[in-house]
């Protein structure tokens, strides 16, 4: 089912003079939508070349509906470092042109690009980092998050798992930002499900690439719940090893607390068979989400499936460009935080995660999908990867309005 032109001007409803002028007359400079996202290092697969080729593909599908608005995407690598992410948001704010920046995955990253968007007056749209700050301590009028939060990941993962028996934990964890509050989350959801944490093992990020001895103390500690707070190809690696030392067999659980779809391919079904994950995407959960895939794989050669942090990039994209249609180009360039305003007073509505509303505090709010990994057997397809477990709503996916210690939200 793609986007039809009625559907999406009816996402936005105030085109009147402004947004009229900017469907039918394109501006000297195209509106310009940085990715900035990690090209060269361990979240490249996660991220990366399929975040741009998605938030392309929603800049193609918005010119098709609103030929008048011209659009420009470009990228840039931060190689997971605050310093070279800032430097470049700056170049592009200050010098490109660039009207939103969007993915950044990496929680360091992402925090120090957000404050560069205040400071500016641009539009961040996160889909790749998973602090749950961005909407809570370190909010601000030009951010909104998409996609997932490690409060998501961690309630609908540590909940379910602890459900199914899985009542004595030991983490895993990349030493950085993301990491710890990750494991953080898990443990305060898992402990008031009535679980406990046996101990947990900290490994240097990024240079790690042998887990042997964090899986050691694993398997010592006789935890029910093998649990991994990383991403990319630190998830891959220390899976893999983890069968090797013959960690995830009957009576425990392995549960991957930031895998994703191309992850789990990469590890192959015999690896990552049973493991337990939760992403707010999946290419085949719906006809909507299988429809959006077919058309990025049209439009990539045929080799694109994306993750939830890649589809965010796709939905974020195309909503701040319904935003900027309603307010009109001149107006949306020079206003950043009223952009942002628009986008949280328009319903979102996308073939990736169907309809849903930005709350005041900046958060999109999705569903959290809990899916097992299949068996060899029980798979059709190379990405027939997934078995649906449980559903939580977008609204109990995300932490209450009171928790968030947000300053957009009214007192």
């Amino acid at each position: 089912m793609g986007i039809t032109r009625r559907a999406l001007l009816a996402t936005v409803p105030l085109l009147g003079a402004t947004g009229a002028r900017a469907a039918t007359e394109a501006p000297v400079d195209p509106v310009r939508i940085g990715v900035l996202t990690d090209l060269s290092g361990p979240y490249r697969d996660v991220t990366g070349p399929t975040s741009v080729a998605c938030v392309r593909q929603a800049a193609a599908e918005f010119t098709r509906m609103l030929p008048g608005i011209a659009i420009e995407v470009i990228a840039g690598d931060h190689q997971n470092k605050a310093d070279i992410g800032v430097a470049i948001v700056r170049e592009w704010f200050d010098r490109g042109g660039v009207d939103m920046v969007i993915d950044v995955p990496t929680s360091s990253v992402a925090l120090a690009v957000a404050a560069v968007a205040a400071e500016k007056n641009k539009v961040y749209v996160n889909s790749g980092a998973g602090t749950p700050d961005l909407t809570g301590s370190a909010c601000n009028a030009n951010t909104v998050k998409w996609t997932f939060d490690t409060y998501m990941l961690a309630k609908s993962t540590a909940t379910a798992v602890v459900r199914e028996g899985g009542q004595s934990w030991f983490f895993i964890t990349p030493d950085y930002v993301f990491g710890h509050q990750l494991q953080r989350d898990a443990t305060r959801f898992l402990t008031a499900s009535g679980g406990t944490v046996l101990g947990a093992a900290v490994y240097p990020f990024p240079e790690t690439t042998d887990f042997s001895s964090y899986l050691v103390q694993a398997r010592a500690s006789g935890a029910k719940v093998i649990a991994f707070c990383n991403a990319g190809n630190d998830t891959v690696n220390s899976i893999k090893q983890a069968r090797e030392f013959g960690l995830g067999g009957p009576g425990q659980m392995l549960a991957g607390l930031l895998a994703s779809l191309g992850v789990v391919h990469s590890l192959g079904l015999e690896a990552g068979r049973d493991l337990l994950l939760t992403e707010s995407f999946y290419w085949n959960l719906n006809q909507r989400t299988r429809a959006f895939t077919s058309r990025l794989l049209a439009g990539s050669g045929g080799t694109i499936y994306p993750n939830m942090a890649q589809a965010g990039c796709y939905a974020g994209a195309l909503h701040y460009l319904k935003a900027v249609a309603a307010l009109g180009v001149a107006q949306a360039r020079e206003d950043g935080a009223g952009v942002v305003a628009e986008m949280k007073r328009l319903p979102y509505d996308d073939d990736a995660f169907g309809q849903g509303l930005i709350r005041a505090d900046g958060r999109a709010l999705v569903p959290a999908y809990l899916f097992r990994v299949k068996s060899p057997p029980e798979s059709t397809g190379p990405w027939d990867l997934y078995r649906l477990i449980a559903t939580l709503p977008g609204e109990q996916a995300a932490p209450p309005l009171a928790e968030e210690h947000c300053k957009l939200i009214p007192a």
